[in-house]
Formats: structure tokens, sequence, C-alpha cells
């Protein structure tokens, strides 16, 4: 059995409607990246160093890290070699068979969310503009909507317009938020937020924060007291410190995700506008180099577009047009 025919068997169990929002959302990088690669397969007649060099550029190009396309491509050759692989157009099955790899690596990492039993409190950071009042409003739906009860903080008092930003989405998604004036204390605001969560019983608390990165050691600085405000009111709490990227700024969320592992303890990471983008390669990148998984995707502006991350699901989206073509 081809590895594209394992792939369809291990994707029969998955949600359609999660399939072909995959498939839509990386359609973008389906385009440039596997659309490059045919024209590669098509355009060579063998397997030499011109062809892997080209390879090379398009897996750059896709942002799928330098030091991981050199991996890959070192992989790649000893591949060929060990298949006796002749035809270029073998060599397509076996990258896509290398990226689902280098995901998994010696242990797939957990996409799972930390939800507890009582109250599950969830820390997002990052910059400003990535989407990250977005991404906490759409989250707030998607919980609302499994029956839980929600509140949010609005943590972000910095931000002009980040509270009343955040208000929206409360009223949206129909849940609780607590907020007090702009300029104020964060983590007075994490505090009354924690309090008044545990008071209405609820299930998760979604917690907004300041995004500068101006000076890291203030950044540090803020959020430790942030986490020592709420673990000091539940002990094993933040269960959860979601980084949220913006997907079309390439290389430069991978430099943002660098810094922020580097100032707070991030367990996963929330990747917007995927959709928008045809450098999709750097769920890669942020996998192998940074080795903090990806826990949810935006494939779209809708309030349902936010999706569990699932590798299987993204490979397709990269892939799907050679994929469904296999018999």
């Amino acid at each position: 059995m081809t590895f594209f025919k394992k792939l369809k068997e291990k994707m029969t169990g998955e949600s359609k409607e999660t399939t072909e929002k995959y498939k839509e959302g990386l359609s973008k990088t389906r385009k440039s990246f596997s659309g490059r690669l045919n024209e590669i397969m098509a355009r060579y007649r063998k397997v030499d160093d011109d062809f892997f060099e080209e390879v090379e550029e398009v897996l750059i190009g896709a942002d799928v890290g330098f030091e991981t396309v050199m991996e890959l491509v070192d992989e790649l050759k000893h591949e060929v070699k060990l298949r006796n692989i002749s035809d270029p157009k073998e060599v397509q099955e076996v990258i896509v068979e290398k990226l689902v790899d280098i995901y998994t690596g010696d242990e797939e990492l957990d996409a799972s969310v930390n939800i507890q039993k009582d109250l599950t409190v969830i820390l997002f950071v990052g910059v400003n503009g990535v989407g990250k009042t977005t991404t906490i409003g759409k989250l707030a739906h998607k919980y609302k909507e499994e029956g839980k009860k929600v509140v949010l903080a609005a943590g972000d008092t910095f931000r002009a317009g980040a509270i009343d930003q955040l208000e929206v989405w409360s009223e949206r998604a129909g849940v609780d938020i607590i907020k007090h004036a702009e300029g104020g204390d964060p983590a007075a605001v994490i505090f009354d937020a924690v309090m008044s969560a545990k008071a209405k019983n609820a299930d998760i608390l979604l917690c907004d924060t300041a995004g500068r990165l101006q000076n890291k050691v203030n950044l540090m600085n803020e959020l430790e007291k942030v986490k020592r405000v709420i673990a000091r009111e539940i002990p094993d709490a933040p269960h959860e410190v979601l980084l949220v990227l913006d997907a079309t700024t390439g290389q430069n969320a991978f430099v943002q995700a660098k810094q922020f592992k580097e100032a707070t303890d991030v367990s996963g990471i929330v990747l917007t506008k995927l959709d928008g983008t045809a450098k999709g390669g750097i769920v890669i990148a942020i996998r192998n180099e940074l080795d903090i998984p990806v826990k949810f995707v935006g494939l779209g502006e809708g309030i349902n577009d936010l999706k569990s991350f699932d590798a299987t699901e993204y490979v397709y989206g990269l892939f799907a047009d050679v994929i469904d073509a296999e018999k």
C-alpha cells in the first residue's frame, strides 16, 4: 500500500466538514507549494542535484524553515538512494511521508487542550495584530456551543480598543466578561476574573494579555505576575499558555514564537489566518525547530473557522490534489 493510500485510509474516520475546511483553508499554500513541486516533477527526467536544489527552494519558499529544509532534503536524498528511485514523480510521495515524519517525530506532540474537571484557565499571549482577541472570541463561542460556561478576562489593558473589542466578542458568543478601565493593572483584572469564574462555577476562563514585545524583561515580569495571581487561587493554573501567531507573517511569526518561548512557558500555538498565506509550511518549522505543538489553526474568517489542529488533515490540505488522485 502506498503512503498516500495509507493517509486516505487514516482519514476515513475524520469529519468531512473539517477535511473540506482544511482543504479550502490551505488552498493558497497548496497552489504555491504542491503546485510548484508538481512542475518540478514534470520538468525533470531524472533525480539529480539540480532537482534537489529546486525542491529545496520550494520548501524554503513555503516557510518550512531553513534548518528543517536542510534536514528534510538530506533525508530525501538518503531515501531516494535507499529505494533506488529514479523517477522524479515518485519523490513527491516521499516528501509527504517525510513531512509527516518530521511533524510526528519520535513522539507526536499533544495537540489537545488541557481541559480540567473544574475550572480550566487558559492564558493567551502574542503581539498586537495577530488576531488574539478574535481567537479568544471564537474559542469562547466553540466552548459555549459545547455546553460549557465561559468567562472572558480583558487583561490587555494597554492597547486602545482591546477591552471594547473583547466585549463585542463576549456579546456575540453570549458569555460573561470581566474588565477594568483602560490602562489598569492586568493582574488585578485577571484576579477578579478568576474569583468571578469560581463564584459562577464556570468551566473555562479565557484570559487576554498585553502584546508588547518591545521590552522582553517587562513582558516576562508582567506575565509572571499574572501567572502568580492565577496560581494563588488555582494552584495548577494556568492550564494552558497559548501563543497566538499570524501565519501570513511567515518567518516573523517564527521569530515571535522563539521570543515568547524564551519569555514564558508556552504550552501551545494558535496559528491564525492560515487560509490567507502561501507559507503554511511554518507549521512544520515551529514543530521541528521549537518543539511546541500547534493546537488551533484559523482556516477562515467565520466564527466556526478556528479548528483544532490535526496533523493528518494538515498534510492532506497541503497535498489534497495529488492524494485525491491516488487510486
